[in-house]
């Protein structure tokens, strides 16, 4: 959508950033009265911060995974939702924290539903809990087997996301090279969601690679890193 990012209280005069905090009410004086100021730009990001303490702390000597799932499912859900990456206008690369949040929101669904979770799985998923809110995302590397397309999907549905605001940006910034990369991209996260993520993680990995050195490459014109974009995602076959 396009919103004007700055705001104007009538009441007080007291200005703020939309983009940055999402409210609509004055910080001051709450009112909710006031005026948009300058253009209106592209934004898709909501201002969401990712907690994950109340979660951490619900787990216990006594207390399953199993036991804190639902709510620490909601959690993830609403805040993955939330996420866009169009920032007033500004195109972004796909973050750390959104994509562990997405792997954790799978992994522990998989974990819930799984009948006789082997310990590689709960350890792996206490693993994304302790580090998620802080962006820290385990190596391709380490995810055990029972995890893999977990990881997969979630990858593969962010990108999703990030697909669609590349090609709104590229509406107003038109690109044709970028505009190929974005299309082969978007094939390869399609099959990806088409076969439920079950791919190898470094496949996975390479993905979100390729969307980063697009992001790269439209933010400062590096030829460079359209080029490992192009190249990384043409040996994914």
């Amino acid at each position: 959508m396009e919103i004007r990012g700055r705001r104007r209280c009538t009441d007080c005069g007291r200005e703020w950033s939309y983009y940055d905090t999402g409210r609509v009410d004055c910080p001051d004086c709450g009112s909710l009265r006031s005026v948009g100021l300058g253009d209106r730009e592209r934004h898709t990001d909501g201002a969401v911060e990712l907690d994950l303490s109340d979660h951490r702390a619900a787990l216990g000597e006594h207390t399953a995974i199993e036991d804190v799932a639902a709510d620490l499912k909601t959690t993830l859900r609403d805040y993955v939702r939330r996420r866009g990456f169009l920032h007033g206008g500004e195109l972004r690369p796909v973050d750390e924290t959104v994509l562990a949040a997405a792997e954790l929101l799978h992994a522990v669904d998989v974990f819930d539903r799984t009948r006789d979770p082997d310990d590689d799985a709960r350890l792996y998923v206490l693993e994304l809990l302790r580090g998620a809110d802080s962006g820290e995302r385990p190596a391709p590397d380490t995810v055990p087997a029972s995890m893999t397309a977990a990881r997969g999907l979630a990858y593969a549905e962010v990108l999703d996301g990030f697909i669609t605001d590349v090609g709104v940006w590229l509406e107003d910034n038109p690109d044709t090279a970028a505009s190929k990369v974005r299309e082969r991209l978007d094939t390869h996260v399609r099959r990806v969601e088409a076969i439920y993520g079950d791919v190898p993680a470094e496949e996975s990995e390479a993905l979100v690679r390729a969307a980063r050195e697009l992001v790269a490459y439209l933010h400062d014109d590096e030829e460079t890193a359209l080029a490992r974009a192009r190249d990384r995602l043409s040996r994914l076959g």
